[in-house]
């Protein structure tokens, strides 16, 4: 079996995360409920997690498929160097932003998802994955070849007639022709 990229699975659940704790957030905020101030830090924090995890790494073996519009995202997080790159860093990054959503209880499962997410980075990065970006490859375009360009001038030869009409007669009286005997009960 091959390995695990646990960095995949990381990224995943990174960026759903960041996606409950911005709609936690979100509720905590419109609600005003009591200490909505870390409601408002959950909005800050949900909208940064999503921006640091949306580009996804490139895999270390397969083909990667980057997310729709990620090109721009990727510039952005590859600027911040080793910072976003160590898996480490990444780990206690998540562990810190997601203990303030543990006060208020829109936010708890951001909080919680968020945590675990931190959790498989830290594998991630015990394994020995770092991020990688997804860049876009220049393709090549081959040459057209000579056959292409011009097509066949002569049609493709064909067996004489007679050979023709011997296969079409020996189907014809295969298909008749019916070596068990069937009776009628």
């Amino acid at each position: 079996m091959g390995k695990i990229e646990w960095a995949m699975w990381a990224n995943e659940q990174a960026l759903a995360s960041g996606l409950i704790l911005l709609t936690g957030g979100i509720v905590g905020v419109a609600g005003q409920f009591r200490g909505w101030q870390f409601a408002a830090y959950a909005v800050a924090a949900g909208v940064f997690v999503c921006l640091l995890e949306y580009p996804r790494s490139k895999r270390s073996k397969g083909t990667s498929v980057e997310r729709t519009g990620q090109y721009c995202f990727t510039v952005c997080v590859k600027a911040f160097g080793p910072l976003t790159r160590n898996y480490y860093v990444r780990a206690f990054l998540h562990a810190a932003i997601c203990v303030p959503g543990g006060f208020m209880l829109a936010t708890v499962l951001g909080c919680v998802c968020l945590g675990i997410a931190s959790l498989i980075y830290l594998v991630a990065a015990i394994r020995g994955e770092h991020w990688e970006p997804i860049l876009p490859r220049k393709e090549v375009r081959k040459p057209v070849t000579e056959s292409i360009k011009n097509p066949p001038q002569n049609p493709p030869p064909r067996p004489p007639a007679e050979m023709r009409r011997k296969r079409v007669d020996d189907l014809e009286g295969a298909a008749y022709d019916n070596p068990i005997s069937v009776t009628d009960d």
